[in-house]
């Protein structure tokens, strides 16, 4: 696929997206205003903002979500990354999270369950500060799945939906949005 076409791809995604509520409907506003303007946008190269993938991993059960403590940025988070250039951006969320939790046989629900645009600030300096155009899946972890984590995180906790306001983890409004839809979908298709 050239370039074009492998972002004209991961602008469909994101036009198919039907949002939820207000929050959801100004990121898909933001990211395809953001991707018509930027056609690197699928690549950490483009230093306004780039294309990231998350999820919301759940365990077999889809009572329990996995959150990470962020080596980089020190907060409780889902596991995501960075397109570089994929397009297929339900793989993007899937690669990272198989990467960030060491869950081997995780299973993706393919359609975004929540967009988000937020600003990345990079505390080391390495790379300015810039936008996140994260879309993000539910994601199943296997029975009896084991989590091993990698350096990107410090600790990783499954938490229960009563937990996402638990002062000690200070999950932002994002994470617990995209948690909430994680959990309402688990609901539906796996209890």
């Amino acid at each position: 696929m050239a370039p074009d076409d492998r972002l004209s791809t991961a602008i469909k995604i994101v036009e198919n997206f039907t949002p939820k509520e207000d929050a959801q409907r100004r990121a898909q506003e933001v990211v395809l205003d953001f991707a018509a303007e930027h056609q690197d946008a699928l690549y950490r190269s483009c230093l306004a903002g780039h294309f990231t993938g998350s999820s919301w991993v759940v365990d077999h059960g889809g009572t329990y979500g996995l959150v990470l403590l962020h080596s980089k940025v020190n907060r409780w988070l889902q596991p995501g990354g960075h397109a570089d250039g994929d397009a297929c951006l339900a793989s993007v969320a899937l690669r990272e999270a198989t990467e960030e939790t060491g869950i081997a046989g995780l299973e993706i629900w393919n359609e975004p369950i929540d967009i988000d645009v937020h600003l990345f600030i990079n505390r080391s300096s390495s790379e300015p500060s810039h936008l996140h155009l994260d879309i993000r899946y539910l994601v199943k972890a296997p029975r009896e799945a084991t989590v091993r984590g990698n350096s990107e995180s410090k600790e990783l906790r499954w938490i229960k939906e009563a937990d996402l306001r638990d002062g000690e983890l200070s999950l932002d409004e994002s994470t617990q949005r995209l948690a909430e839809h994680g959990f309402r979908l688990a609901e539906q298709v796996l209890r």
